[in-house]
């Protein structure tokens, strides 16, 4: 069981996967709903202070070296669009925004994203902290219902 939890902790950490596809792994492996749940936003927001603090400056740093380049290019590219998005459509409701884009488990809305663009927007970071854990618990809560109801259904026709 130990090694399950941590299989999820680490596929929880994982960029555009995050608590959205880690959830779903836990209940195939069979981990409690409540302790998978509990993993899953642990393991999501271990990175978010790294983001925040140091995300940026590294894909400046990497944006033309050969190999990394692309890569770093398309996360800066996504950080910046994520940023002016959020800004035009939030106004003074930032902090707000910031929750629902995180929340709404769409994909690239999680919370590397969204901490990514809370850095490109100096935002506060215990705010945007705060919007962030807010919106992995809200997408949490909309990924277990979509989870169990489809186990449950699996498990019906089965």
């Amino acid at each position: 069981m130990l090694q399950n939890c941590l299989w999820v902790l680490f596929i929880s950490m994982i960029p555009l996967i995050e608590l959205r596809g880690a959830l779903p792994v836990s209940q195939a492996l069979g981990l409690p709903l409540g302790l998978s749940f509990a993993i899953c936003i642990i393991g999501n927001m271990i990175p978010v202070p790294f983001i925040y603090l140091f995300a940026r400056k590294i894909l400046l740093w990497g944006k033309d070296k050969p190999v990394i380049g692309g890569f770093f290019t398309f996360c800066l590219n996504k950080g910046e669009k994520g940023g002016k998005a959020l800004e035009e459509k939030a106004g003074r409701g930032l902090y707000v925004a910031l929750l629902l884009f995180v929340g709404i488990p769409l994909p690239g809305t999680g919370a590397w994203t969204g901490m990514l663009a809370a850095s490109f927007l100096d935002m506060d970071f215990k705010k945007s902290t705060i919007a962030v854990l807010l919106g992995v618990l809200l997408a949490g809560l909309i990924v277990g219902i979509i989870t169990v109801g489809a186990f449950s259904a699996v498990r019906a026709v089965a």
